[in-house]
C-alpha cells in the first residue's frame, strides 16, 4: 500500500480549473518531483494535500486514512508537514527556540519546553547542519541557513510525508548541491517527499519520479529521463520544435552601435541571490532574446535595467551609466518595459490606457503613434471604449504592448509576451513583433517559450539560475543546448 495516495483531485476557482482529476501516489522513502510552468497547478496541489485548500473532487489518503477536507493542523498531526518557500522564522527567538516551538505539542499547557524538547531540537539542528548556529538570531544567518531552519521546523513533527516548496530558489549552485544532499538523506529515514521547484535540472538530479503538470492536468509521469524526454513536456517548456527551419535561421550581424550594456550584474532579494554576474549587450536595431525556465532571473534582469531593483555591477545606456537612475528617468531615456503582469489600468478604457502611454507626446506625434499601434493591433480600434479589465487575456497583452509603444521607446523590453496565450493570439503577437523589427525598433525579449523566441531573435542568451549559461545565434541553439535545456 502506498503511503500517500491522491485520487481524482480537482479544484476550481470560479471559471478557472486549477487542478483537474489528478492522481498520484508516494511510497515511504520516495521523492516525487512536481514540475510545470507557472499556472500549471503545482502550488494548488500542495495546498490541497496539506488541507490549506479544500478540494472540490477527489480524495487524499495517508496510510489508508482518508484526510480529504481535514483542516491543516489535523493533517499535520496525522503525519504531513510543509516546508514553505519563504522563510518566516520568529526573529526575536534563537534558532534553537524556533525549532523547539515546532516540537511543542498542540496544547495551551505546553508553552515551556521540557528538557527533552531542547535535546531533540539540538539533534534536529545537527541533522540539518545548524549545530554551530543554535544560539544565533535568524536575522544573522546566511540565506541558505534560513532554508535549513525551515527544513528543521518541517521535520520537527517527525512527518511521514514532507511537502517541500521551491527549496532551491535563491541558492547558489554549491548551496543547491548541499541542500539536495539534505533532502536526499530523508530517504534513509523512510520519509516520503513531494517536491516542487522551477529548477527542473535540480529536481531531475534529486528525485526518483517526476510528475509534470500543465494547466491543471497531469501530462506525464515516470522516471526523470522519461518525463524530460516526453514530447508533450518538451513542447510545454520549449513551445514547440527547435529543429532549424526559417523560424530559427540566423539573420546575420546587426551593424548598429551598442544601446544597452550589462556587465557583472548581481541582484539579491534580502539574502537570496537572483542574478550572479550577468553580462549582456543589445545593439541598435537588434531583437535579443533572454530565454530560461521560470525562476531563472529574466524578470529580475529586466527590472534591474528598468531601475526597479537595486543591483551591483554596471548597466550602461548609450554609453552612459544608469547607476542610481529612477524608473521614471530610465523610461524617459528611452527604455520601456512591458511587464509580464501587464499592469494595465483595469477601470480605464483601451483609449485611456493608450493615452497614459503617450501623454508626453505632441498632438501630431500622438496621432501618428496611436495610428501605428492600432495598425499593429486592429482589435484595439474596435475596443477603444471598453475597459481594460473586460478584455480577453490576448487583448490585454496587445494593449500592454501598445501602451508601451505609445512612449516611442528606443528599447522595448517584452517580458513573457506569449505566456498564457492561445496559438492564434500568439501569431498576432508574432506578426506585430516582426512589424516592429521591420521598423527598426530595438527589442529585448524574455521568454520561457524558446521556440517563440528563436523565431524572432538575432541573438539569444540562455539564463539558468541567475547566470548566463549560453549565448549565440538562434540557429545554433538547438544543437548547442536544446537537448539539455530541461
Amino acid at each position: 500500500m502506498s503511503l500517500l495516495k491522491v485520487t481524482g483531485l480537482g479544484k476550481r476557482f470560479g471559471g478557472l480549473i486549477a487542478v483537474r482529476d489528478l492522481s498520484f501516489s508516494l511510497d515511504p522513502g520516495e521523492i516525487l518531483g512536481l514540475i510545470g510552468p507557472n499556472g500549471s497547478g503545482k502550488s494548488t496541489t500542495m495546498g490541497l494535500v496539506m488541507g490549506v485548500i479544500p478540494p472540490d473532487t477527489g480524495s487524499v489518503r495517508l496510510g489508508g486514512t482518508d484526510m480529504t477536507g481535514w483542516a491543516p493542523h489535523r493533517v499535520a498531526k496525522h503525519g504531513v508537514s510543509l516546508m514553505f518557500q519563504h522563510s518566516r522564522p520568529l526573529r526575536r527567538h534563537s534558532v534553537l527556540e524556533n525549532i523547539e516551538l515546532a516540537l511543542l505539542p498542540d496544547s495551551l499547557w505546553n508553552f515551556v519546553p521540557h528538557p527533552r524538547v531542547a535535546r531533540r531540537a539540538r539533534e534536529i539542528a545537527e541533522r540539518v547542519g545548524l549545530e554551530e548556529f543554535v544560539e544565533r538570531w535568524p536575522e544573522t544567518l546566511p540565506y541558505a541557513h534560513l532554508r535549513r531552519l525551515e527544513l528543521a521546523k518541517a521535520i520537527a513533527r517527525d512527518p511521514q510525508v514532507l511537502l517541500i516548496d521551491e527549496p532551491f530558489a535563491g541558492l547558489t549552485m554549491a548551496e543547491m548541491r548541499e541542500f539536495s544532499a539534505l533532502i536526499s538523506s530523508l530517504r534513509d529515514e523512510r520519509r516520503a517527499v513531494l517536491l516542487v521547484d522551477h529548477n527542473v535540472k535540480g529536481v531531475r538530479a534529486l528525485v526518483d519520479r517526476v510528475l509534470a503538470m500543465h494547466v491543471g492536468s497531469k501530462i506525464a509521469e515516470g522516471t526523470p529521463d522519461q518525463v524530460m524526454s516526453d514530447p508533450t513536456v518538451r513542447s510545454v517548456y520549449l513551445g514547440g520544435s527547435l529543429d532549424g527551419g526559417p523560424e530559427t535561421a540566423d539573420r546575420g550581424a546587426v551593424a548598429g552601435p551598442p544601446l544597452l550594456q550589462v556587465e557583472s550584474l548581481r541582484v539579491h532579494y534580502d539574502r537570496a541571490q537572483a542574478l550572479d554576474g550577468v553580462d549582456l549587450e543589445v545593439r541598435e536595431g537588434e531583437l535579443v532574446s533572454v530565454v530560461g525556465l521560470n525562476g531563472a532571473g529574466k524578470t529580475t534582469l529586466f527590472n534591474a535595467v528598468s531601475g526597479f531593483v537595486a543591483h551591483e555591477g554596471f548597466i550602461r545606456w548609450r554609453g552612459e551609466s544608469l547607476d542610481g537612475a529612477t524608473p521614471g528617468a530610465v523610461a524617459r531615456a528611452g527604455i520601456v518595459q512591458c511587464p509580464e503582469s501587464r499592469e494595465l489600468f483595469g477601470d480605464m478604457t483601451v483609449a485611456e490606457n493608450l493615452e497614459m502611454g503617450g501623454y508626453h507626446l505632441s498632438r501630431e506625434d500622438y496621432a501618428r503613434q496611436h495610428a501605428t499601434v492600432l495598425a499593429l493591433f486592429p482589435i484595439l480600434a474596435e475596443r477603444q471604449r471598453q475597459t481594460a479589465r473586460t478584455l480577453s487575456g490576448g487583448e490585454q497583452q496587445m494593449l500592454a504592448i501598445g501602451r508601451a509603444l505609445m512612449t516611442r521607446p528606443r528599447l522595448l523590453i517584452l517580458d513573457e509576451p506569449s505566456m498564457g496565450l492561445a496559438p492564434l493570439v500568439m501569431e498576432h503577437i508574432s506578426t506585430a513583433i516582426e512589424a516592429l523589427r521591420a521598423e527598426g525598433v530595438t527589442v529585448l525579449l524574455g521568454e520561457q517559450n524558446v521556440s517563440f523566441a528563436l523565431r524572432h531573435s538575432d541573438r539569444v542568451y540562455l539564463l539558468e539560475q541567475g547566470r548566463i549559461a549560453w549565448q549565440g545565434a538562434p540557429g545554433a541553439f538547438a544543437e548547442a543546448t536544446g537537448e539539455r535545456y530541461l
